[in-house]
């Protein structure tokens, strides 16, 4: 549910060809289904239309056997606050209804709690990708996220101590007390 493999748009995979070994790869694991979520931030302002674009050039030429869909992994920033004012947003899920959002490893965005009760109140789930690694949240961060109803997003690579120690050990935490709803790749190449 969360890859940064659609080539060229963001600081994930960057050629078609890279693109269409990974999604060999993941049908040779057994996988069925991809999202592709591209960076939507100030500093990568990726589109809408060129996203599904570029999406498009990709299911032209993938003949594998996975059913692949577009989604975006949305920094909550300025541009996001434009985004979701016009609802112009790639949500994540069938229902359509989930949003998978990031901040700032170091430093919350101001107002985090209200960016996400807008979000809700534009009828969308916030997914939050891989809390563990957000340095400034601790467990009282955490539990007040949970009682807004923001869903946890594991990224798998912070288990295998990818991120260094201490984000192995609070992934851990979280996974054991039960934060997590979905787990995710994070895959960039």
């Amino acid at each position: 549910c969360h890859s940064h493999i659609l080539p060229g748009v963001d600081d994930g995979v960057q050629t078609m060809e890279e693109t269409l070994r990974i999604l060999s790869l993941y049908e040779e694991l057994g996988i069925s289904e991809v999202w592709l979520t591209p960076h939507v931030m100030e500093d990568m302002p990726n589109t809408t239309a060129s996203l599904q674009a570029r999406f498009g050039e990709l299911k032209t030429v993938y003949q594998g056997s996975l059913t692949l869909h577009l989604a975006s992994e949305n920094m909550l920033d300025n541009l996001f606050e434009e985004r979701l004012k016009k609802n112009d947003l790639l949500p994540l899920g069938k229902d359509g209804k989930h949003l998978l959002v990031e901040t700032s490893y170091f430093n919350p965005p101001m107002g985090l709690n209200n960016i996400l009760l807008r979000i809700k109140s534009k009828g969308y789930v916030p997914i939050l990708a891989h809390p563990e690694r957000y340095v400034y949240m601790d467990e009282s961060d955490y539990r007040q996220l949970k009682d807004l109803n923001v869903k946890f997003q594991l990224n798998l690579l912070s288990l295998a101590g990818a991120y260094g120690t201490g984000i192995r050990k609070k992934a851990g935490r979280l996974m054991k007390n039960g934060f997590y709803n979905l787990a995710g790749s994070d895959t960039h190449n």
